[in-house]
């Protein structure tokens, strides 16, 4: 087993339509907005921006995020990471209960700072928790946001 390596899957539900969703998701330089730990977001261009993200525990993830698919029809935005985790993400709405939107979020990741990678063995409970935590707080910061449009 590699310790570095974190596969991750969020569900969650939102009462907003798959479109409201979709926009507010590829926004990504608007995500310090409404996700607290996503601390910042400074566009590199297009398709790239680098993010600067700290949740519970005391150390901050510098990660580059490079577009590699999107599809408003399909509900799919997905992007490559690299920095101190290197692996993918990828959203992907779909219709819900009531007019709502299933939004499911899946990333695997490899972990590249020295200090996590050192930690890999004794803390992997604390950041997968600390994963879940960040998660939880997105779908929360989303849903108002969403309600204040």
């Amino acid at each position: 087993m590699d310790w570095n390596h974190y596969r991750f899957r969020s569900l969650w539900t939102l009462p907003a339509p798959p479109g409201e969703v979709y926009r507010a998701l590829e926004r990504v330089e608007d995500y310090p907005r409404w996700w607290p730990q996503v601390r910042e977001v400074t566009r590199l261009d297009a398709t790239g921006a680098l993010l600067r993200i700290r949740s519970l525990l005391p150390y901050d993830l510098n990660v580059t995020l490079r577009e590699s698919a999107r599809s408003p029809v399909a509900g799919v935005l997905e992007g490559v990471l690299g920095g101190d985790m290197d692996g993918r993400a990828r959203w992907t709405l779909t219709p819900g209960p009531g007019g709502g939107t299933l939004v499911r979020y899946d990333q695997e990741v490899d972990l590249r700072k020295p200090l996590l990678r050192r930690l890999a063995v004794p803390a992997r409970p604390l950041f997968r928790a600390n994963h879940a935590l960040m998660m939880r707080a997105g779908r929360r910061g989303l849903a108002g946001r969403l309600a204040a449009v």
